[in-house]
């Protein structure tokens, strides 16, 4: 499997999510920035389990930094590992022969039969994102310490009164469903220019990742698909300075893939878990018959809680890797 990404800043994660552990390497991180464990505390902890509709799965996350020196980058490639060590790998032995819907089992087994890792979805789960947030703690430092990020779920289970979130959540739980949402994510303080004209395009980029993190299905900017049921005159956004600051923001700080200097805006659309505790009538091709399938396991609710702070990571690693790239 290939997982590499990147021409400035270059990932790869490594693991599974039932292997011994998960290490993603990043390479092209200039030297003299400072690195330390608890530096990482705060986004992991967004990222854990614990809440209302989360799995019952927790792990320490406790970040392994390796290729510093005395706490620094040195402008050499650097690896962060996590250890797995709550996992219950026999959960997942049935779902090769009665793959779950709307998920990845059938179509990993065609592809690579029974060498692929499924355990607990193996390099496809939620699990390999915990390597995506802590890329995204070092990524904020390159894009340095005056641009601010902010992340928050403006959607849930087609619910946008924030008030009604925990019902929502509840209302799945009690069913042994699942719900999906929206995810928020905003960005001050960015340079105008950064990104390229074409393929590298600052949407290009970020929706490349964001389209990465398991469960992304849609990727919009500013206005979106909102803005496209509005006329020209009603959408453009006026400049009204001298430092290019608009009227409004339809674009969401973009323009011809560069960054404009306005508040940089882009939503991503989460589905619901495939994994839900009801029953549901599917494909077994042991049997070659559909019958009832019961997944078990342990399982999220409701993945966008626990995702926000990913799309936040995976931004910024975008951001990063266009200004490093544009070295």
């Amino acid at each position: 499997m290939y997982n590499r990404f990147g021409r400035g800043l270059r990932l790869e994660i490594e693991g599974a999510s039932h292997s011994e552990s998960i290490r993603i390497t990043l390479d092209g991180v200039p030297q003299g920035i400072a690195l330390a464990e608890e530096d990482f505390e705060r986004d992991l902890a967004q990222r854990r389990a614990g809440a209302i509709g989360t799995t019952p799965r927790t792990e320490a996350d406790k970040p392994e930094i390796e290729g510093l020196v005395a706490g620094v980058t040195t402008g050499e490639r650097i690896a962060i590992t996590f250890r797995n060590s709550n996992t219950r790998s026999g959960d997942y032995s049935h779902l090769r022969r009665h793959p779950r819907p709307s998920h990845v089992d059938f179509v990993a087994n065609s592809r690579w039969g029974e060498s692929v890792d499924l355990r607990g979805s193996g390099q496809f789960s939620g699990r390999m994102t915990v390597a995506l947030v802590a890329a995204g703690v070092v990524a904020k430092k390159i894009v340095g310490s005056g641009v601010e990020f902010s992340s928050e779920i403006v959607e849930l289970g087609g619910e946008r009164d924030r008030n009604r979130f925990e019902e929502v959540l509840l209302d799945a739980v009690a069913e042994g469903d699942s719900v999906g949402g929206v995810v928020e994510c905003r960005v001050k303080g960015l340079p105008i220019g950064l990104g390229e004209p074409f393929f590298d395009s600052t949407e290009s980029v970020i929706s490349h990742l964001l389209f990465s993190v398991p469960a992304v299905k849609g990727v919009e900017f500013g206005s979106g698909f909102e803005g496209v049921r509005l006329r020209g005159s009603e959408r453009n956004d006026r400049i009204i300075a001298a430092d290019g600051t608009t009227a409004t923001n339809n674009e969401g700080g973009i323009n011809g893939g560069l960054t404009n200097g306005n508040e940089l805006i882009v939503r991503a659309a989460i589905k619901p878990t495939p994994s839900i505790a009801l029953p549901q009538d599917t494909f077994n091709f042991e049997s070659g018959e559909i019958e009832p399938l019961v997944i078990g396991g342990r399982h999220d609710c409701c993945i966008v809680l626990r995702a926000r702070i990913v799309v936040e990571a995976v931004v910024a690693i975008a951001l990063a890797e266009l200004k490093l790239a544009a070295r």
